[in-house]
């Protein structure tokens, strides 16, 4: 496994030993660049991401902790998501499991106040 060394903030040593979750990220941040310039089309990877989960715009936006309205404009080109919303998107492609464990049973991330739930 790769090591990083930090003396002092001017001493940084890596490693050249890249993990597979280092080329998983490399990988990741690779597509995020390829959108920004222009080189792929992300609403039609939106659409397509959200089709193979069969789910309809309002339960995966549930499901992953988006915004319904927001997934809509993204689908639709009006809106574009921001980095973070690209990097979750691309996790999602490739391991849905972690985002739904990561997000907890419902999918909403902790966001909703179940002390109200009877």
């Amino acid at each position: 496994m790769g090591q990083i060394a930090i003396d002092n903030e001017d001493d940084v040593t890596v490693t050249a030993e890249r993990t597979e979750l280092g080329r998983e990220v490399e990988t990741v941040l690779g597509e995020v660049l390829a959108h920004v310039r222009g080189e792929t089309e992300l609403p039609c990877r939106i659409v397509a991401l959200r089709k193979r989960f069969r789910r309809s715009r309002y339960k995966f936006a549930d499901r992953f902790g988006f915004d319904a309205r927001a997934l809509q404009e993204w689908e639709q080109g009006r809106r574009v998501p921001d980095r973070a919303a690209r990097v979750l998107l691309t996790v999602i492609d490739r391991n849905p499991e972690a985002v739904v464990k990561a997000l907890g049973e419902d999918g909403d991330g902790g966001r909703r106040d179940h002390s109200l739930a009877s």
